[in-house]
């Protein structure tokens, strides 16, 4: 019994990272993560190497991985404080990451420029 509890199912490992179970899977096929397959082919994830893993993600990492779900959020029709509520963050500070990386809606969805763009 005790093998299964240092296996965590993806839930789990995204409740460790603070992120959604889809990102968990992500990182698994980018190589950032390695699973181990049930019989049933379902992943799961080492203690040891998550714990292993979150010692070692520099915390620019942490937030670089947090802006780019930020962004993508956004970009799939998320408002910029519904985004802020889902990473626990203030409008104001939500606004400045997503205003770096991907053009801002106004209230009319029309697309402000980016600052690469204004330049």
């Amino acid at each position: 019994m005790r093998d299964q509890d240092d296996l965590l199912k993806p839930r789990e490992v995204a409740e460790i990272f603070g992120v959604r179970t889809t990102t968990i899977a992500r990182w698994a096929r980018e190589g950032r993560l390695t699973p181990l397959r049930t019989p049933g082919g379902h992943r799961r994830y080492s203690r040891a190497a998550i714990l292993d893993v979150l010692e070692r993600s520099a915390p620019e990492e942490t937030d670089q991985l947090m802006a780019e779900d930020a962004a993508r959020l956004y970009a799939q029709g998320w408002s910029i404080r519904q985004v802020a509520e889902r990473f626990e963050c203030s409008y104001g500070t939500m606004r400045r990451i997503l205003r770096e990386r991907v053009p801002l809606r106004s209230r009319g969805h029309v697309l402000s420029p980016t600052p690469r763009e204004r330049s």
